[in-house]
């Protein structure tokens, strides 16, 4: 696991975007998993400037995204107002400033008549699509990765998840300044992609800011692996997994002059 610490979220997010723009540049047709949330954001708007900037190329790229709320959903072509679903957060935020093609990325649909059949269904998708190369995390404050709450398994898939409270009421604030529905109204489950299926991509890439996330990302990244935080299955991941931090969410790591340390070693040997 390569620990990346950088000074503000503006740095962190110029980072995790170079991380995934080599991807794109080294493998054109590459799948990459995407997220929602505040964090990622700077990430996707350095990924629209390269794009824009310096002709970083999604035609063959393929997405799949996290999670969805589960009652909501968009139809693109469509005019709207307010929608607080994940398929026009993705839309907004990255897709439609950059050449992906509408049929290369793929949103859970949280209007699905048959939710535990299209869990089945995403997955095969994702197989299909030959798996992901990348995927990219947020962290909730109770430690989750995607809507994988407290006590989910670390190795199931794609799934309908019941929402705790303390995630109701840390997207709450968000939830409501985009749509105007009432705390009582939000939706109390989701379609998420489950740890296993996280665990498959060849690689994982969370970032994280602020330090409301300081003392989570401490515990997901140097405490116990358990099903209580869902992200220490990080710890697991069989691949390679890059962690960018700015420093206030780095803060609580016991062993940050290591990880510092570690970086500028791998950079002095085998930068490019």
């Amino acid at each position: 696991m390569d620990i990346l610490i950088r000074e503000n979220y503006d740095q962190m997010s110029v980072a995790a975007a170079g991380i995934i723009a080599d991807l794109v540049r080294s493998k054109p047709n590459c799948v990459l998993g995407l997220a929602t949330g505040s964090t990622p954001v700077g990430t996707y708007q350095e990924l629209i400037r390269l794009h824009k900037e310096e002709k970083l190329d999604f035609a063959r790229v393929k997405t799949f995204n996290l999670d969805e709320y589960l009652g909501i959903g968009i139809d693109l072509s469509l005019p709207y107002e307010k929608d607080q679903s994940y398929a026009r957060f993705m839309w907004e935020e990255l897709f439609k400033h950059i050449n992906i093609k509408k049929v290369n990325f793929h949103v859970p649909d949280g209007l699905s008549s048959d939710p535990f059949k299209f869990c089945r269904e995403y997955e095969k998708a994702i197989e299909r699509a030959g798996g992901i190369d990348l995927q990219l995390l947020g962290i909730g404050g109770d430690g989750h990765l995607g809507f994988n709450e407290p006590g989910s398994s670390l190795y199931g898939p794609t799934h309908v998840e019941a929402l705790t409270q303390q995630t109701l009421d840390d997207n709450f604030e968000l939830f409501y300044q985009n749509s105007g529905i009432p705390r009582e109204k939000m939706p109390h489950f989701a379609i998420t992609m489950g740890i296993g299926t996280i665990l498959k991509a060849k690689q994982n890439l969370m970032i994280a800011s602020g330090k409301k996330k300081a003392g989570i990302v401490a515990s997901a990244l140097e405490g116990p692996i358990t099903s209580q935080i869902t992200s220490t299955a990080l710890q697991m991941h069989p691949g390679k997994v890059t962690v960018v931090l700015d420093r206030e969410a780095g803060a609580n790591l016991k062993k940050i002059d290591h990880y510092q340390h570690v970086e500028a070693l791998k950079a002095r040997y085998f930068s490019k």
